[in-house]
């Protein structure tokens, strides 16, 4: 009986799903919306009775959706394209997110709901909706502007900060406190563990998928995809982060592979299917007299999501250095809310901290804003003619002096170069140390079942902390060597850039050289305290920390060359990899 109600169930969302997305079409409205309105419309608040049988099974599916969203989100994340856009995106995201959530906290607040419920609140409020962006761009035939290709980029660091938002809500709703330790080192571990899986993940993935795809069985390539997808969202979950960072993660991580474009049209149906069950699964919790007892606040959180994104973007776009038309364009194309809000809403029912009537709360002002999307990418620029019109001379003259200004101080020809050169072995030391702390977190992780297993040769705690720290920093040499090589290499740059013959006069090489020679030292000094300090659970006593720190010296003079040629060996696989897929996009 049960497989015969969740079958009727599954073909009345899918009959109703269908009719109502065709009539959304035709009157040119986001499907997205459509799906909402059919769970709404199925659902068990709305007369004269429900349809739905199995709720528990169908909400166990919605979370299947959530998984294919974020993953396809993840197949559409690009490394590089987050760098090409650079500070906007940064900027304007940063700022919309920290003030969406004050705003959102604030009206919270304002209507005396609890601390928990406004905090979640103004998370919901602060990510905008990927896929009713695109859609309203697709359809508007504005996707290759520029502010549109801002605003992807904003996008993409919404979706990582979105990330972020949601391991701190978890830890918040858990612990019901927050100390600003806790938020840095959630924060740390949380971008720790990113590095660590795209690099890891970008050299062994990308090959994987490669090998597969040799066979030319679209089924083959389809399950082997999948099940590395929920694999890895197992992994992360057993690593105690939520979910959805892992089906973002792995799908960033399968964007840097050949197939990309195989595996997006393969993954297409699927994500379709159980993305359109999720949606329906938010119009099923709709209670239409919890819309009516609410209206107010969704009328006043509508007005704040439409005005403060406007604002905070729109602003973030214009410090950067983009002009006010440009800048209004992209704060109104980002405001609204949508697929992420519903996650961090489900989050908040499913940890049992937040209220019954925030999650529909938050669908109808998504809806809404959904609704507004087209209205307000259209009328950005008569309003920009409006406002430049309407604007004081002779403040529109402090504006523009302000971008011809932040154009001017921009470093060109040779120092451009140079600062382009600085961030790049600035980023690859940052990845090398990324890979080091994670080794020795993995060996604190660890300690105790690896303690276990050595125990039948070594009975001495000491001894066997000691084996474990040993290993770990064996592993972790080829990345400190790196690590080294590239800060002796910033070193020199600085050196050569610093210390002029003016300074220094004829000792100027002497004290180059110096320079160059202490400072990574200095620097390795620092990385040792700190591996120390983040691996005190398996850290020996000092005798035995001398003892390998002597082991280690012998082991990098008699294979400094072959640690180096093992190292060059990855950065090439990994730099291949990356420039692989960036031919396969441009052709």
């Amino acid at each position: 009986m049960h497989a015969i109600s969740f079958i009727q169930d599954l073909a009345v969302i899918m009959l109703v799903a269908g009719v109502v997305t065709i009539l959304f079409h035709r009157l040119k409205q986001p499907v997205v919306l459509g799906y909402i309105v059919a769970g709404f419309i199925i659902g068990p608040h709305t007369p004269p009775f429900g349809l739905i049988h199995d709720e528990d099974t169908i909400k166990i599916l919605a979370e299947l959706g959530v998984i294919f969203l974020m993953f396809c989100l993840g197949l559409e994340f690009s490394l590089r394209k987050l760098f090409r856009v650079g500070a906007t995106a940064f900027i304007a995201a940063f700022l919309e997110i920290v003030l969406m959530i004050w705003i959102g906290f604030e009206i919270g607040r304002w209507f005396g709901w609890s601390t928990m419920d406004s905090l979640f609140l103004g998370a919901i409020l602060a990510i905008s909706s990927t896929t009713i962006i695109v859609k309203a761009l697709n359809d508007l035939k504005m996707k290759n502007e520029r502010f549109a290709q801002l605003i992807f980029g904003v996008l993409i660091v919404e979706d990582i900060l979105g990330i972020g938002i949601i391991a701190l809500l978890s830890g918040i709703a858990v612990s019901g406190t927050v100390s600003s330790g806790e938020v840095f080192s959630t924060v740390g571990k949380l971008s720790l563990f990113m590095v660590v899986a795209l690099v890891i993940g970008i050299l062994l993935v990308p090959r994987l998928l490669a090998y597969v795809a040799k066979f030319e069985s679209n089924e083959m390539l389809l399950i082997t995809v999948l099940g590395l997808c929920f694999g890895f969202c197992l992994l992360v979950v057993k690593l105690e982060y939520s979910m959805v960072l892992g089906a973002f993660l792995i799908g960033a991580i399968m964007a840097e592979s050949r197939q990309l474009l195989k595996i997006e049209r393969l993954i297409e149906p699927v994500r379709d299917l159980f993305s359109a069950i999720f949606f329906v699964a938010i119009g099923l919790m709709i209670d239409p007299q919890v819309l009516v007892d609410y209206a107010w606040p969704i009328v006043v959180i509508t007005c704040a999501v439409v005005l403060g994104k406007m604002l905070s973007c729109g602003m973030g776009a214009f410090i950067a250095g983009n002009d006010g038309r440009t800048s209004l364009r992209v704060g109104m194309g980002l405001s609204q809310i949508g697929e992420f809000s519903f996650i961090i809403a489900a989050l908040g029912m499913t940890l049992q901290v937040t209220s019954d009537f925030l999650y529909p709360v938050a669908v109808a002002v998504s809806a809404i804003t959904t609704l507004l999307t087209p209205y307000l990418i259209r009328a950005a620029d008569p309003l920009s003619l409006k406002l430049g019109r309407a604007m004081p001379k002779r403040l529109g003259r402090v504006l523009s002096l302000y971008g011809e200004w932040l154009r001017s101080i921009q470093p060109q020809g040779e120092g451009a170069m140079l600062a382009a050169m600085i961030r790049r072995i600035l980023l690859q030391v940052g990845v090398n140390l990324a890979l080091v702390i994670a080794i020795f977190f993995s060996g604190g992780y660890f300690a105790n079942r690896l303690g276990l297993w050595l125990s039948q040769w070594v009975s001495d705690v000491g001894q066997q902390k000691g084996l474990i720290w040993g290993a770990a920093l064996l592993l972790s040499l080829p990345f400190l060597i790196a690590a080294y090589r590239k800060l002796k290499a910033l070193s020199m740059l600085l050196a050569e850039m610093g210390v002029t013959p003016d300074m220094a006069g004829r000792h100027t090489q002497r004290v180059r050289r110096v320079v160059a020679e202490v400072i990574p030292l200095l620097s390795l000094l620092v990385i040792f305290f700190l591996l120390s300090a983040l691996s005190a659970s398996i850290l020996p006593t000092s005798e035995l920390l001398l003892i390998i720190a002597v082991v280690a010296a012998v082991v990098v003079a008699v294979l400094w060359r072959w640690f180096i040629r093992v190292h060059t060996r990855m950065q090439i696989a990994l730099l291949e990899t990356l420039e692989n897929n960036r031919d396969q996009s441009h052709s």
